[in-house]
């Protein structure tokens, strides 16, 4: 498949914060462990647990595409525009998973994470998902803490109000975000976005790259 302008034009803003932000290209390329060798054993932890949140699912289910993201991180921004092309383009060949990896270095991440969390429990996720990276900018790289800001989020969604506040304050939403954490972790993820497919580790490198592995994949499973 070829790359769309689109797709090219993320790619240059993708760049572009990797040479403003030394900090971004510590965890986009160096803190990346080195891709799986294709038929590599499975690992013990798995990519995809049962209470993972998928975006889409395929039709039969062989092929996943799984993001392990943090709702603070720049680089994440800049290539949700592209994840939601794989979903239009891979519709009914992928399933796409999303799990949560916020990053300590940033100050609102994990409290993004649980608000999104708490979304989910009330069948929102994906919504409060594409809210927190539409305003990224807005509330992002701050130091202190944008709890209230998710909660009109969520007011704006139409959530039952009362329910959120119970989920975020509930010990085991927070828990929730952090057996995905836990998860990148043994999985050996050390930045964000660490993308899979399948159980094979994706190196952020290009989207041509990232196509050509899901087109593999694709293609394996048929």
């Amino acid at each position: 498949m070829a790359m769309k302008n689109s797709t090219k034009i993320q790619l240059a803003v993708i760049g572009g914060l990797v040479i403003a932000a030394v900090g971004i290209v510590f965890a986009v390329t160096a803190n990346q462990p080195p891709a799986a060798a294709p038929g590599a054993a499975a690992p013990a932890t798995p990519v995809v647990a049962e209470n993972s949140h998928r975006l889409d699912v395929a039709e039969d289910g062989s092929v996943t595409f799984t993001e392990f993201l943090d709702f603070e991180c720049e680089v994440c921004g800049a290539v949700h525009p592209f994840v939601e092309e794989l979903r239009a383009d891979y519709a009914g060949e992928v399933t796409f998973v999303t799990r949560y990896f916020p990053m300590p270095g940033h100050t609102n991440s994990r409290t993004a994470a649980i608000a999104v969390e708490a979304a989910a429990q009330q069948g929102k996720f994906e919504e409060m998902y594409d809210r927190m990276f539409e305003t990224q900018a807005e509330w992002g790289e701050q130091q202190v803490s944008k709890a209230d800001v998710f909660r009109q989020y969520a007011a704006d969604l139409g959530l039952n109000m009362a329910a959120y506040d119970e989920a975020v304050a509930d010990p085991a939403t927070e828990a929730r975000v952090q057996f995905d954490f836990d998860a990148a972790v043994a999985l050996g993820a050390e930045g964000t976005p660490t993308i899979f497919i399948n159980d094979e580790l994706v190196p952020l490198t290009s989207p041509d790259d990232i196509r050509a592995a899901l087109d593999r994949a694709v293609a394996a499973a048929e």
